[in-house]
């Protein structure tokens, strides 16, 4: 038991190895990946993710990798809302140039799958975009706009896209349950914050602190939990489950140590986990004998720059192109795309990888919008 799991750990060190150079080789998570591939299906075949525990360690890691990008989220933000009308435009566009980019993709390449791919391309990357702004100190109106467009647009299709890859008949019922995940959500929301105002709250934050508890910790795997357990019993989505989480979890403007704690649990080995075990899931020799996946991956990642930088030019005042190229990052969907696509066994292992290899090439134009922002913003 205890080798599999070494060897998941070791393999997620890869990731911070490739990124730690003056000059990144790649992002974290394409390492962890590129990792996973090794060592799975594609490589070695010493990492198997279809034996427990990894299959339960896989589905932890997407759910906390939502919950990430839910934390990035402050709906309450002033800047927020006064830059939503701007996002809102942003998204429609989107999701109008990305019908036929989509449609034309999925017809051309043989691949199918037209509604996945349109959502695909229509979405945007929090958990990309939100690090890359903070960590360039980026800021400004552009930025404003940016954050709510990419906000409305990785919430949007986080809830649509696993209605893509699941069977007419069952669609009412999952969407049941996404209504219910968003219902508890703000219910717990609700009578978290009157309790957080009491007396006895305070007293027991302080316990907490003072016993090494981490009683705030656990109340937020408990909501993270229950969300998703509504997610198992309704055929609900599981990255509406962890976004709502991480939402609610932002209201509290949670202190430096749960911070820490949270991202010690997910980047420390459950987000790590989910990218190690997808790479070692993924038949990458496949994609490489499949020119036509091939095609489509470059496709996708063609597409969504192109669909993000219209509604960029259209829907932005400052900084059009480069809000458009960085508003393309897209890594966490189309990895739960692939992810749920092979779970369900509706994804061919060769498109399930040209799915994941198209979010990698967004990370292009992403880090070139990130550049020029960063010099717009340094004039």
């Amino acid at each position: 038991m205890f080798g599999p799991i070494l060897l998941l750990v070791a393999a997620g060190l890869v990731g911070p190895l490739l990124a730690s150079t003056r000059r990144p080789l790649v992002p974290v998570l394409v390492g962890e990946l590129f990792a996973g591939a090794a060592l799975g299906r594609t490589g070695l075949g010493w990492l198997h993710p279809d034996v427990q525990p990894m299959p339960a360690f896989m589905t932890l890691g997407l759910a906390m990798l939502m919950l990430q990008a839910g934390t990035e989220v402050d709906i309450r933000s002033p800047v927020l809302r006064q830059r939503a009308g701007r996002g809102v435009l942003a998204l429609a566009i989107t999701a109008a140039v990305s019908v036929p980019i989509g449609l034309a993709v999925s017809a051309l390449t043989g691949a199918g799958h037209a509604t996945l791919i349109v959502v695909l391309l229509a979405g945007s990357s929090a958990a990309v975009a939100f690090p890359t702004i903070t960590e360039q100190g980026l800021t400004g109106p552009a930025v404003a706009m940016l954050l709510a467009w990419i906000t409305l647009a990785d919430a949007s299709t986080a809830l649509v896209m696993p209605l893509t890859l699941t069977g007419v008949g069952t669609i009412p019922k999952a969407l049941g349950g996404d209504v219910m995940i968003v219902a508890v959500a703000g219910a717990a929301l609700l009578v978290a914050r009157r309790l957080f105002q009491t007396g006895a709250a305070d007293a027991a934050k302080k316990m907490s602190k003072a016993r090494h508890w981490a009683l705030q910790l656990r109340v937020a795997l408990l909501l993270l939990l229950a969300l998703a357990t509504i997610s198992q019993y309704t055929g609900a989505s599981l990255l509406v489950a962890g976004f709502a989480a991480g939402i609610v979890m932002r209201q509290f403007h949670e202190p430096h140590r749960l911070v820490h704690q949270l991202t010690g649990l997910a980047t420390g080995f459950f987000v790590p986990a989910f990218f190690v075990l997808l790479g070692a899931t993924l038949d990458l020799r496949g994609l490489l004998a499949a020119p036509s996946a091939i095609v489509l991956a470059v496709a996708m990642a063609g597409g969504a720059a192109i669909a993000h930088v219209v509604a960029g030019l259209a829907a932005a005042r400052d900084e059009r192109l480069a809000s458009g190229l960085l508003s393309s990052a897209q890594l966490g969907l189309p990895a739960a795309a692939a992810s749920l696509g092979l779970a369900e066994h509706v994804l061919t292992p060769p498109i399930a990888a040209a799915l994941v290899a198209g979010g990698i090439l967004t990370l292009v134009p992403a880090t070139a919008g990130a550049v020029l922002l960063a010099r717009g913003s340094a004039r």
